[in-house]
């Protein structure tokens, strides 16, 4: 896992800044219950989604185990952000309308106790909205990379634990409905085949884990004789689910 306090600083830059922010929460927007309500956004790092959220109708709440996320939320919720653990959130149960977990259940080992406690903090008619399979969205489109990856991306699948399937089947046996889904794009984060092989490299890829050194080094070269190697590919959209108690 990745020590949020020290990406803290830099964490927005890397990772799309206020155009990816503000394309999550338009996305989100249109799955928020209308009129007045109370949200809460699970792993808010650093507010900039959150701070979309606000609105003179609605309380918002950020909650983060991070400190050095929350020192910057703090300044752009001013008094709507908590420190807590997301498996034991700081909220009385039944206490928020909505809920909303981005970009946080593809890092978990187990998404489960996460999504219970959203649940449980949950009123009825409330709304649970999550992204979902984070990490294929770089090849939900077709491209050059997507080919050159496809054999070892398929023979070694990893375990995904923000499946959109397996999400849909708890929220199922606990009695919430799919109420909507949207995509959004992760603006700025399409890759490069040279950005490919350096994280390749740096070991962040699952389905290179469990491949051999030479299907690793085979798929590196294929890359590496692709055209325009420093040209970001498109963009991937990011999937959100909402899901009605």
């Amino acid at each position: 896992m990745i020590d949020y306090d020290d990406e803290a600083r830099n964490y927005d830059a890397s990772r799309g800044g206020e155009p990816r922010a503000m394309a999550a929460a338009d996305a989100v927007e249109p799955l928020l219950p209308q009129g007045p309500c109370s949200i809460l956004d699970i792993a808010c790092g650093t507010g900039i989604v959150t701070r979309r959220l606000l609105s003179s109708e609605r309380m918002v709440v950020g909650v983060d185990r991070s400190p050095g996320m929350l020192s910057l939320a703090g300044k752009r919720v001013p008094g709507g952000v908590v420190h807590g653990d997301a498996m034991r959130l700081p909220i009385a149960s039944d206490g928020v309308d909505a809920v909303v977990i981005v970009w946080l259940l593809h890092l978990l080992p187990d998404p489960a106790l996460v999504l219970a406690e959203a649940a449980r903090v949950l009123r009825p008619g409330g709304v649970l909205i999550t992204t979902v399979d984070k990490d294929d969205a770089y090849f939900v489109e077709d491209s050059d990379i997507a080919q050159v990856t496809a054999e070892l991306r398929h023979q070694y699948a990893p375990w995904v634990p923000d499946g959109s399937a397996r999400v849909l089947g708890w929220a199922a046996e606990r009695g919430l409905g799919l109420g909507g889904r949207t995509v959004f794009p992760g603006t700025g984060q399409g890759r490069s085949p040279r950005r490919w092989r350096e994280v390749i490299a740096a070991g962040h890829i699952p389905w290179c884990s469990r491949a051999t050194e030479g299907q690793v080094t085979d798929v590196c070269r294929r890359l590496a004789e692709l055209p325009d190697q420093d040209t970001a590919r498109p963009d991937p959209p990011y999937q959100l689910i909402a899901l009605k108690a």
